[in-house]
């Protein structure tokens, strides 16, 4: 599969979810605030990227994140809602790069770019011995 075939420029996707205590540095780290963490903000950034252009992959395909380059800007407490937008800005055979954003009910919280690569779950699976 090529992904120049079927995924372009501007696709985009959005989620959205209101941060639970399970989501805070503080639930990883003892002592550390309850506010919510640069990682899970991160995956809301890859879901929401894998969400842009899931629908276009052919059968047995997947994207795996292979890159992140991302800026956490502000602390978002428990309870707020953060909204995660990622649009596609460029598409390789087998890479999809992202621009990403996140935002609380304030302001932007977060920001950068991600890449995903095209993988053959099938193929992919025998390389480690699976079926």
């Amino acid at each position: 599969m090529d992904a120049r075939d079927v995924i372009k420029i501007g696709m985009s996707a959005e989620r959205s979810l209101i941060v639970p205590v399970e989501r805070t540095v503080g639930h990883f780290v003892p002592d550390m605030p309850m506010v919510y963490a640069t990682p899970m903000m991160i995956l809301e950034m890859e879901l929401a990227s894998a969400d842009a252009i899931k629908a276009c992959l052919e059968p047995g395909w997947v994207t795996v994140g292979t890159e992140v380059d991302i800026r956490h800007l502000a602390a978002t407490p428990v309870g707020a809602t953060v909204r995660t937008i990622s649009r596609v800005i460029a598409v390789e055979r087998r890479i999809i790069r992202f621009e990403v954003e996140a935002f609380d009910d304030k302001r932007r919280i977060g920001e950068g770019r991600h890449a995903r690569g095209l993988v053959n779950v099938e193929a992919f699976t025998k390389q480690f011995g699976g079926t």
